[in-house]
């Protein structure tokens, strides 16, 4: 499909490409590859590619129907999780070799697809500026080092000027770059690394595939409600607000305490999913704090 893509989509046609190397390697990549392509197609919307649009969201639809025993594709937080240590692992493993003055094809495409799983990370809403940074730098690595490469010229390791972390990296665009090679897999005996813990929006804990919205072509007819005897309940008469419900150590608790309890939990899950049990403890004390206490220590 990714060879078929309009003119129209190009834009999408990295995140097709990263899909199908992906799609035996890792079904989860593959699956949110073509989802953000699908939301982005779908802003790039014409008359001329709504065919292919459509056929793309068949597709996803019948991969999520075939990974419904995969958290990380029906749990948003598990997903999130689960490609930002994609991302990540992708990166570290490229600026090592990078460091090392091992320039080669994989070293670009490692930059490359490092970059293009940061873009599909915000599916999930804004990335922290850690992820940022690495986006940006990794956008700029690809590219440089291909040029370089292309030229017979040898590439500087590092940020520009060394390997002073304040250095200031080139700003690039924030769509995905053009003309690179396309992603492989680092060696095998590259180790897993544990997510960064990072705040999903809010209800982030599944999805539905995306849909192309047609103009109704006859006016909506008004809903019929069906009648019932049920009486509204009675207003409070002192118009005071119901008290909130205290917890076994007497502190009232606002609603935004207990979601952000309900997210510390799930991101210990998340954490157990890759046997990072330190993360894991910590989200659960962080949880466990804030509904003893109703104080969130992590600003």
């Amino acid at each position: 499909m990714a060879a078929n893509v309009p003119a129209s989509l190009k834009v999408i046609q990295p995140f097709l490409k990263l899909a199908k190397e992906y799609e035996t390697r890792d079904p989860v990549v593959a699956y949110w590859s073509r989802f953000h392509a699908v939301q982005v197609g779908i802003k790039n919307k014409t008359k001329d590619n709504v065919s292919f649009l459509m056929n793309l969201m068949d597709l996803l639809e019948k991969s999520k129907q075939n990974h419904t025993q995969e958290e990380a594709v029906t749990n948003d937080v598990v997903a999130q999780a689960h490609l930002e240590n994609k991302g990540v692992q992708l990166f570290l493993w490229a600026d090592t070799e990078d460091r090392a003055s091992r320039f080669n094809k994989n070293v670009v495409k490692s930059f490359y697809s490092a970059s293009l799983i940061f873009d599909i990370l915000t599916v999930f809403g804004e990335l922290n500026d850690e992820i940022i940074a690495q986006r940006k730098y990794s956008k700029w690595k690809a590219a440089y080092i291909n040029n370089c490469l292309k030229k017979g010229e040898t590439p500087m390791p590092g940020p520009v000027g060394g390997e002073d972390d304040d250095v200031q990296l080139p700003s690039t665009s924030s769509g995905p770059a053009t003309g690179l090679p396309y992603p492989e897999q680092p060696p095998s005996n590259m180790p897993d690394l544990p997510p960064s813990v990072v705040y999903p929006p809010a209800g982030a804990t599944g999805h539905t595939v995306p849909t192309v919205q047609y103009p109704p072509q006859y006016p909506p007819q008004p809903q019929s409600h069906p009648a019932t005897n049920r009486q509204p309940a009675p207003a409070d008469p002192t118009g005071r607000p119901k008290p909130k419900p205290r917890t076994s150590s007497g502190v009232r608790l606002e609603a935004t305490d207990y979601t952000k309890a309900q997210k510390y939990c799930k991101y210990a899950s998340s954490a157990l999913q890759y046997e990072d049990v330190p993360t894991a403890i910590d989200n659960l004390q962080k949880a466990l704090r804030l509904l003893q206490t109703g104080k969130d220590d992590s600003g």
